[in-house]
């Protein structure tokens, strides 16, 4: 990332990286093992053939605790009948309707398939066994006085799993509101900063969290019954990351900067970057013989952002643009496909090796670490993008109408490169005399009409006609005429566009499709 800051330090005000959406999950794994709900309604003395009465006395118990009636009585509980509709935005609107600084924002319920555990008889015995299924799902939206906007998802059936969501950006508003820090904001992206290595401090905060005593204290807020509800066999949660999204963000000195630069970066990774390079930004310099890889890129247009993402085995890697912030993202889904330097689980004195990245929130230093190089390698990559305009951005002053110089503003037509009388035209200005030696009217009109004619009033006509055209490449900026003569040269900064057109009108489709970037 050194090469591409130090090459555009004139237009970068600040960058952050850090955090930004990050999914966590807590489960009690000794349920998730063959005889686990079996060792348990042992444990409770509770007969198989009970067990689904029993289930729903415990879910009744653990809905009665998990303030679903205080928030009822608040205004703040809404049913959505379908697990498919967006809970943020259902927050968001009671949000609206009931504001709040901090504190619970609102409860969702809805019906969600999940992992559960039911009865079935197996070689004529009862069992309890795992299976997908639906239940009840409890969403709790909190404006938390640390984390800021997040959410934590409780499961009201067997085995009881917890999700918690956050977003890194939003907690890292909440650090600066609190430190006195002055920021502008856009969505969840900070688009200028008073102090950007105070914010970048208070950022790196965050992987020194104590996440397992955190993460308990919030369960005890919405799931209060644990561990009493497992009565005989109290179980602590083991906190996992689910997902994870580290983004890099690069604020530049305004959006037109930005959209100088973004498009052609989009079109060189999409078109450029390939499988193997995908792999190396994500650590991987090949892989395993025999393993399989899964590996894609698009572009997609939201809104007035473009997004380029690589994919590769459930993990990404991502750029796109909002107001003047140029963001790089690297997801985490499948961790197995990162390492980590550590003992093996279940033996933390043992020796360390390079073994595989695991979900466990012990990981999460490690997890920042890979996502990070993986963003760096990616602006690296940029940086490297070379300067030269595009075509279109080069034709497209050509293609409008223009002031003619010492007129007073009188105005001449724009220029058509595709069509057949401005083609010729500039297809002559492109030979090489008119590139390199100076030339005359007579000179243009025969590249265009053939041999002067005997007629000198069709001569006198056709030199008129050509005086037009030059006043036309001179107000374009195109031609210019040589002090104390008739005679007339190619500007050099029109030469590079009149080569480019020339060479994209004998490009075939292949070709132009390779050298696109």
């Amino acid at each position: 990332m050194r090469s591409f800051l130090q090459r555009f330090a004139a237009v970068v005000v600040g960058v952050l990286t850090g955090f930004d959406r990050v999914v966590f999950k807590g489960r009690l794994p000794q349920l998730y093992s063959p005889d686990g709900m079996n060792c348990y309604a042992a444990a409770n003395h509770v007969r198989r053939l009970d067990f689904k009465k029993h289930a729903k006395e415990v879910t009744q118990q653990v809905l009665q605790a998990s303030l679903v009636e205080q928030a009822k009585a608040a205004g703040r509980y809404h049913y959505l009948t379908s697990g498919k509709s967006s809970k943020d935005e259902a927050a968001r609107a009671i949000l609206q309707r009931r504001p709040t600084d901090e504190g619970l924002v609102a409860l969702l319920q809805c019906v969600e398939p999940c992992w559960t555990f039911d009865t079935k008889s197996v070689d004529g015995r009862l069992t309890i066994h795992g299976e997908m299924g639906k239940c009840s799902s409890l969403y709790h939206y909190y404006r938390h006085p640390r984390f800021g906007w997040m959410y934590i998802r409780l499961q009201t059936w067997f085995p009881f799993e917890v999700q918690i969501g956050l977003n890194g950006r939003e907690w890292l508003a909440h650090q600066m509101d609190r430190v006195g820090l002055e920021y502008r904001r856009s969505d969840n992206k900070l688009v200028w900063v008073d102090d950007w290595q105070r914010a970048q401090q208070l950022l790196h905060r965050q992987l020194r969290t104590n996440w397992v005593k955190e993460f308990d204290a919030l369960l005890h807020q919405v799931h209060p019954l644990h561990p009493c509800h497992l009565g005989r066999l109290p179980l602590a949660y083991n906190w996992t990351v689910h997902q994870s999204e580290w983004a890099t963000d690069v604020a530049l000195a305004s959006r037109s900067v930005l959209e100088d630069w973004y498009e052609r970066w989009v079109r060189h990774g999409f078109l450029n970057y390939k499988s193997l390079d995908v792999l190396r930004f994500l650590g991987r310099s090949r892989l395993p013989a025999g393993s399989p890889a899964d590996i894609q890129s698009d572009v997609q247009s939201f809104e007035e952002s473009v997004r380029l993402k690589h994919w590769v085995n459930g993990n990404s890697l991502k750029m796109y643009d909002h107001a003047n912030v140029l963001r790089v993202e690297t997801t985490i889904n499948n961790p197995k496909e990162f390492k980590s330097y550590r003992a093996k689980v279940g033996d933390p004195d043992g020796p360390k090796d390079w073994r595989v990245l695991q979900r466990g929130v012990a990981d999460v230093h490690r997890r920042a670490q890979v996502s990070q190089k993986a963003n760096e390698r990616y602006l690296e990559a940029l940086s490297s993008v070379a300067a030269t305009p595009t075509l279109d951005q080069l034709v497209t002053p050509w293609c409008q109408r223009v002031a003619e110089p010492g007129t007073g503003g009188r105005m001449l037509r724009a220029l058509n490169p595709w069509s057949a009388d401005d083609r010729a035209l500039l297809t002559a200005v492109s030979d090489p005399k008119w590139l390199l030696n100076r030339r005359r009217n007579r000179d243009l009109a025969e590249a265009l009409y053939g041999r002067a004619p005997d007629d000198p009033v069709e001569r006198k006509r056709r030199s008129a006609r050509v005086s037009r055209l030059l006043r036309l490449l001179r107000a374009h900026r195109i031609v210019k005429k040589i002090a104390r003569s008739h005679r007339y040269q190619v500007c050099s900064k029109a030469r590079d566009t009149l080569l480019a057109l020339l060479a994209a009108r004998h490009a075939n489709p292949q070709e132009l499709t390779t050298k696109a970037a």
